[in-house]
């Protein structure tokens, strides 16, 4: 499983959730999580339709499973990827 972290360096809200996806990739080694800065990775940011940020991105077996847009406490991000 691996889970998109789509963000941007300028976006107050995407710093908002750097603490919570540090915790989250503490406690779940077994999940990978890549940051995409969008202004970076603007392809990729358009493949997966990505309009508003922060925007997590679950994948599972490279196909989407899930996504939720906007700041996510821990516990949010523990149930996208239950």
């Amino acid at each position: 499983m691996e889970l998109l972290d789509f963000y941007a360096d300028w976006c107050g809200p995407c710093q908002m959730m750097k603490p919570t996806m540090e915790e989250f990739e503490k406690a779940h080694p077994e999940i990978k999580v890549t940051a995409v800065n969008i202004d970076e990775q603007e392809e990729l940011a358009e493949k997966y339709g990505v309009s508003s940020i922060p925007c997590i991105v679950v994948l599972k077996d490279g196909e989407e499973v899930n996504r939720a847009v906007g700041v996510q406490s821990l516990k949010k991000l523990e149930k996208l990827v239950a």
